[in-house]
């Protein structure tokens, strides 16, 4: 049986199509329909089958993921043992949560290069439920991300390294004409800059005002935490975000917090990975180089 043709495979499971499997392979389609229809020969069953314009995973192909993973990471580990691994040779591949990356991550990677200049590193910001899932279904070797998500059981391994304070903040002079934000049946006409709809913070907020009957004129949705600054800085409307990403801004008086009801709240961020995966040297230097490098 081929290597590669179980390699196609799970990039399949992971792409979710055989075109973004070509794609990510830099195979073409007919490459990819081929090497399936061998693996399936050689296990005499059909691992996909089309449903409308879909190639969808039978139940033996279901059955199957689990195995490859297993000689895939199994195949990973003897790669190791051809290297010095003392040199933490390969690559890692890890998804973080914007704000973590932005804020909370530099200071450990500037020290990960130090201690691992030939490990080649795949940084993606990612929404956190996005980072939970690559850790379950294996495309991601490292999490970086916040807690609260749930969901994933006994199935990763999560090391806690902070628990962090969030704060609605605008420009002081938003928070003049709008300074009341407990007071609860209130229809407050200024907008709300923040994440995409699967961002923490934004979830924890968006309850409060519900449950407070808070209506506020709109939403504005962007991903740069940077650009969402920038534009509350800038009398377009407020946001709640973690304090460590606006502590600066509030010192030197560019923004202002609003008080809520929501003091003490507080989000946990966690480095995780998938606790049936392999912890390679690399991975189990960026884990233990985490907390020195935050404290």
């Amino acid at each position: 049986m081929e290597l590669k043709y179980l390699q196609t495979f799970q990039t399949i499971v992971e792409e979710g199509s055989f075109s973004k499997a070509a794609k990510k392979l830099n195979y073409t389609q007919s490459t990819i329909t081929f090497q399936m229809g061998q693996l399936e020969q050689e296990l005499s069953t059909k691992l996909f089958e089309r449903v409308g314009r879909r190639m969808l995973l039978t139940k033996a192909g279901e059955q199957l993921c689990p195995y490859v993973r297993e000689v895939l990471l199994s195949v990973d580990r003897m790669r190791c043992f051809e290297t010095d691994l003392a040199e933490y040779k390969g690559s890692l591949r890890i998804g973080i949560g914007e704000t973590l990356l932005c804020y909370r991550m530099p200071s450990v990677l500037k020290n990960f290069h130090s201690h691992a200049p030939n490990t080649k590193l795949f940084l993606q910001s990612m929404n956190c439920y996005d980072i939970r899932d690559g850790l379950l279904n294996g495309s991601l070797d490292l999490g970086i991300f916040y807690e609260d998500v749930g969901g994933f059981g006994d199935h990763i391994t999560a090391f806690p390294f902070g628990k962090y304070a969030l704060t609605l903040v605008a420009s002081p002079e938003i928070k003049q004409l709008y300074p009341d934000f407990v007071t609860p049946n209130q229809k407050i006409p200024v907008p709300f800059i923040i994440n995409e709809q699967n961002c923490i913070f934004r979830q924890i907020f968006e309850k409060y005002l519900t449950e407070k009957s808070i209506l506020l004129d709109y939403t504005i949705e962007l991903w740069s935490i940077h650009t969402i600054k920038s534009l509350v800085k800038h009398n377009v409307g407020i946001s709640f975000l973690p304090t460590f990403t606006v502590q600066e801004e509030l010192n030197n008086g560019e923004l202002a917090e609003i008080k809520t009801d929501l003091s003490g709240t507080q989000i946990s961020a966690v480095c995780g990975y998938n606790k049936n995966k392999w912890v390679s040297p690399a991975m189990d230097c960026f884990v233990k180089l985490i907390n020195p490098c935050l404290k």
